[in-house]
């Protein structure tokens, strides 16, 4: 069955339906990653868009369930170039189109996806559309886009209630704000003891269970959206209790204490996205999932300082609070498919919390 990729700016490619029949408005965002599509698909963050993965050939190894990143996939849509129906993986145990169908997740297929991209790296992300309709109005369409926006999707990918994760070392309470389960198993394979807060949870409900630390999770959207957990963040940053935070959680801690935030032109989101260590001058491939960045600008220098920089343009990647055992980067050290360069911030987040007490 024919489909149609439509783009708020008229441009329209056709291509092959694939997964759901469903038509969907989304914003059109890509990732350079060349393997993880599974971890891709289940990464809350993706809530609210459609994804379009510039590898050319995707789902030629099938889909395990034991790499999902949440328990379900988030996305709008999914954009390929070509998808592999007949896989070859002895971990195997489905195909991505049938996991799409299931996940009722539109797609498109076969469109020229390397053009698609360089319309987005020029014009910046945009909404678009996926249908099936041959019969689609354009100028109706693109009216329709214009009045989408990723809004309200923190509290739609949080977990509903609290859980434990156990271990038997040190105690750690896991703000999710839209986690990939990568980052507690990273803390449970360390010997952590992980509890999961949905992300509304009041500071005081946090602080009262006495952690040994706290972790900031990823999350998807707008951070200046999250008005009452920034109110919530700042009473964790006025503790005393070590604090690491990933992506989103490390913007709601920018916020928090009074810096801001921007939306980048097209985001950065993929597998090999370079990152330097300001102390050191080490560089780190990262894995990446945001469309916004902390603006150094606004830093206060006696609040905290830059540690992270991102190679490639120059944006804030990371941040060390004066005076406090909290620092935050925006890249994944979880990774999960990889890159593994910075998985040693979990590590520092031990020893942190060791000498902390």
């Amino acid at each position: 069955m024919k489909a149609f990729l439509i783009l708020e700016d008229g441009t329209v490619f056709t291509g092959t339906s694939i997964g759901s029949k469903r038509e969907v408005i989304s914003e059109i965002v890509f990732n350079t990653s060349m393997t993880g599509y599974l971890e891709v698909l289940t990464d809350p963050s993706y809530a609210g868009q459609a994804v379009v993965m510039t590898y050319p050939l995707i789902g030629n190894y099938g889909i395990c369930r034991e790499d999902m990143e949440s328990y379900k996939a988030w996305p709008d849509g999914y954009i390929v170039r070509e998808l592999s129906r007949i896989p070859s993986n002895f971990r195997s145990g489905d195909t991505i189109q049938h996991f799409l169908e299931e996940q009722d997740i539109p797609g498109i297929s076969g469109i020229d996806t390397r053009a698609l991209t360089k319309i987005l790296r020029e014009k910046g992300t945009m909404n678009g559309m996926i249908t099936t309709n041959e019969n689609f109005d354009c100028d109706e369409a693109v009216a329709r886009m214009k009045n989408y926006s990723v809004t309200g999707v923190v509290k739609k990918t949080t977990c509903a209630e609290k859980y434990v994760l156990p271990g038997d070392g040190k105690r750690v309470a896991l703000l999710d704000l839209g986690a990939k389960m990568n980052i507690a198993r990273s803390l449970n394979e360390r010997g952590c003891q992980v509890t999961v807060y949905p992300a509304t949870t009041a500071a005081e409900e946090i602080l009262a269970e006495n952690p040994d630390g706290i972790m900031l999770s990823n999350g998807p959207g707008d951070p200046k959206e999250c008005t009452d957990i920034i109110t919530e963040i700042r009473k964790l940053y006025e503790s005393e209790v070590p604090i690491f935070a990933i992506c989103l959680g490390h913007q709601l801690m920018a916020l928090a204490t009074g810096a801001d935030t921007h939306k980048l032109k097209y985001g950065h989101r993929g597998g090999n996205h370079p990152v330097k260590d300001l102390e050191t001058g080490r560089v780190y491939i990262s894995s990446q999932n945001h469309g916004y960045v902390v603006d150094m600008d606004t830093i206060k220098s006696e609040t905290a300082v830059p540690a992270f920089v991102n190679v490639n343009d120059g944006t804030n990647e990371g941040l060390k609070y004066v005076n406090k055992n909290i620092f935050t980067v925006q890249y994944h050290p979880e990774a999960c498919p990889g890159p593994l360069d910075s998985g040693y911030l979990f590590d520092r987040f031990l020893k942190m919390m060791e000498e902390g007490k």
